[in-house]
């Protein structure tokens, strides 16, 4: 490979223009005619048997050039890359200049770069922790939630109300149709849930064991299956069991059955400090947000959507992981929900955006300060690694790579550094309904 040029373009867009010598290339070519000549059908010759001068002579004197070019294009491309010293960021547009056996190939490579990004302050900051103070209220609800998650279910002998589970059988019709989904039998509702369809619940109501009964309901005009979606339907429902919640009483007993706590005071406590530990965390993550923020807005860069449509690659490739680890695949989430893969990445659009511009950002501060990372600092990730998967430590290092480890961890300290160096204010905030 000889590297010809490399010319800078708007947009962090970067033009290569490199050559194949001519030995390289010819070897190429025929590697290529030995590889893809037997797929070749020649009158008077057996499929594949074929030589190469009767090929090129029915086809194309460069029937095998472009082959050979794909060919060769991976390695030569990555070795002008390193030449010119560029940071590439997303997908090239090859173009031939020129191919000949006698002469090479010269080619034609546009990229988008890392782009080169200018600062504005990012030191001296000014912020506003604001801190969402614990009400009374609050800690009551909790507790009350505890209460239900440990409340028994006991049988009701009569009228289901709200707030029941109810074990039923259904099935549901569109004009005397039955529809695909609409059936079930002894599923497990809770009235009051709005698991289901508007008035779906309500008409269960006032029913008792037994009971066997018609619920007649409309589908919203927004339903996810456009075959239902704005039509009236009928359940047919058989009430096999109706269930309410006995909770038990707060007090002492509550808390020691529930908790290491031996009264009910320590356990508020304990709810108190854990409510007021989270909400600082959460004053924290919203102090870091909007000075990263502070730091973005004060920064220019020509930033090449390249880096935006890789980043909502990622995105909606974490996302698909996501859904396999539920059992579905990202098709058919995209049929249930009625949307196109162009929808769902434009879901990603505004997150993968704002990704990347703190990336460049905190990266800009790294090298400005000289930050760096420790071999010691590199294991304790590791370790934490190791640790969260539940594998050894020289698994995880022999698996991850350690220069994006360590980069990461450098914009991790980059935040940091934005943060020690801020001017943070803390104001205690009072939540509006509970003020």
């Amino acid at each position: 490979m000889n590297l010809i040029s490399c010319e800078k373009l708007e947009k962090s867009m970067v033009e290569l223009q490199f050559s194949v010598d001519a030995d390289t290339f010819k070897n190429a070519v025929t590697a290529a005619y030995k590889r893809e000549g037997k797929k070749y059908n020649i009158p008077g010759f057996r499929r594949g048997k074929a030589p190469r001068h009767m090929i090129e002579k029915m086809y194309g004197a460069d029937v095998f050039h472009y082959d050979a070019i794909n060919d060769l294009f991976p390695a030569e491309y990555e070795a002008a890359v390193k030449e010119a010293g560029i940071d590439i960021v997303g997908a090239p547009e090859p173009e031939v200049v020129s191919m000949s056996e006698a002469d090479g190939v010269t080619l034609k490579v546009k990229v988008a770069v890392r782009p080169e990004v200018t600062l504005g302050d990012y030191a001296g900051l000014n912020v506003t922790k604001k801190v969402h103070t614990v009400k009374d209220s609050a800690v009551d609800a909790e507790l009350a939630r505890m209460q239900d998650r440990n409340g028994r279910l006991l049988t009701r002998e009569g009228a289901a109300e709200n707030g029941d589970t109810v074990d039923i059988d259904f099935e549901g019709f569109v004009d005397g149709t039955a529809f695909d989904g609409g059936k079930a039998e002894h599923y497990s509702l809770v009235l009051g849930s709005n698991s289901f369809i508007p008035g779906f619940e309500d008409q269960i109501v006032g029913h008792s064991a037994g009971d066997e009964f018609d619920v007649n309901v409309k589908f919203p005009e927004e339903y996810h299956a456009e075959e239902l979606a704005g039509k009236d339907a009928t359940f047919k429902i058989k009430l096999h069991e109706v269930k309410y919640k006995e909770l038990p009483a707060l007090d002492d007993d509550f808390a020691k059955d529930v908790s290491e706590y031996d009264t009910l005071d320590e356990l508020k406590a304990s709810i108190r400090k854990g409510m007021e530990d989270n909400a600082d965390r959460s004053a924290d993550q919203q102090v870091e947000n909007d000075l990263i923020e502070q730091v973005v807005s004060g920064m220019q860069g020509d930033i090449p959507q390249a880096m935006y449509d890789t980043r909502v690659d990622e995105l909606v490739r974490d996302f698909e992981y996501r859904l396999s680890q539920q059992g579905l695949k990202l098709d058919m989430y995209l049929k249930y929900m009625g949307m196109t893969m162009d929808q769902l990445r434009g879901q990603f659009a505004e997150q993968a955006e704002k990704q990347v511009k703190m990336r460049l950002a905190m990266e800009a501060i790294v090298a400005k300060e000289n930050i760096t990372v420790s071999d010691e600092e590199f294991d304790e990730e590791v370790k934490r690694i190791a640790d969260a998967y539940k594998m050894e430590a020289d698994k995880v290092k022999s698996l991850v790579d350690a220069d994006a480890v360590k980069k990461d961890l450098a914009v991790n300290k980059a935040v940091d550094f934005v943060k020690e160096k801020a001017n943070i204010t803390t104001e205690q905030v009072e939540d509006e309904e509970n003020a």
